[in-house]
């Protein structure tokens, strides 16, 4: 699993805001996808 550095967040960070600027909706999907991503993460890593 390769780790999350600095680089990789903010450009993550800056993707995530352009979406939510131009689809205000995507709000719920990105929270959502997020939370079952890191769910799974969480239960794989144990």
């Amino acid at each position: 699993m390769p780790k999350i550095t600095g680089l990789w967040m903010g450009i993550i960070a800056i993707i995530i805001g352009i979406l939510i600027l131009a689809i205000p909706d995507a709000i719920r999907w990105i929270l959502g996808i997020g939370l079952i991503v890191v769910g799974i993460l969480a239960i794989v890593r144990r």
